[in-house]
């Protein structure tokens, strides 16, 4: 069976395209899963339900265009990885990776060099990250980064997050900082994500 996953994007005006898309390409409408937010945002509801629906050994995921799956590569890879150890299919339509088919020879072998291109990625990042706490510390600087959050302001904002009327932007001006900074440390739902266990543990 196939089954959809649309998200809106900021240059987006509706999900209409998409949906017209993925219903051309076989996918009913009422297996549709229709996401409302940004690429970046961790918590994306309609993709965990969408990936849970899926059946092991039988059904195919299909996407409008690549980007509308993985925050950046890294979570892309993920994804993939996943689909391709439960056997379910990814198809996607246009774009970048258009006419991809993951249970076919060649579209396992796009996306095994798509895997080595993330590793080779993280490798880099990893040789300069090193490289520059190596420099700092010929300096006499320490490395790590700087909590913005204080935990008492993380209390304050798990708290808050726990009330169903608090509204985020009201909050993060309250604790003067960002939606970004809020979401690094807490869920929507207010539980500790880990850098808030950091925090909390210094």
């Amino acid at each position: 069976m196939l089954v959809g996953y649309a998200r809106i994007s900021k240059s987006d005006g509706n999900l209409d395209l998409q949906k017209d898309n993925l219903i051309s390409a076989g996918v009913s409408p009422d297996k549709i899963y229709e996401e409302y937010a940004s690429g970046k945002r961790e918590d994306r509801p309609e993709l965990k339900q969408c990936l849970k629906s899926l059946r092991d050994n039988e059904d195919t995921l299909v996407i409008w265009k690549l980007d509308r799956l993985g925050r950046n590569l890294r979570h892309l890879m993920e994804i993939v990885q996943e689909l391709e150890q439960r056997n379910i299919g990814l198809s996607i339509l246009t774009g970048k990776g258009a006419c991809i088919e993951t249970n076919t020879a060649s579209g396992k072998m796009v996306f095994a060099i798509f895997a080595a291109l993330s590793e080779y990625e993280r490798e880099l990042i990893r040789e300069r990250t090193k490289a520059g706490l190596k420099a700092a510390r010929a300096r006499g600087r320490r490395g790590g980064r700087k909590f913005v959050m204080t935990k008492t302001k993380l209390m304050m904002a798990r708290n808050a997050l726990q009330n169903r009327d608090t509204k985020i932007n009201d909050l993060c001006k309250e604790l003067n900082i960002t939606r970004y900074t809020l979401y690094r440390y807490l869920s929507p739902e207010g539980e500790l994500r880990d850098y808030g266990h950091k925090l909390l543990s210094i």
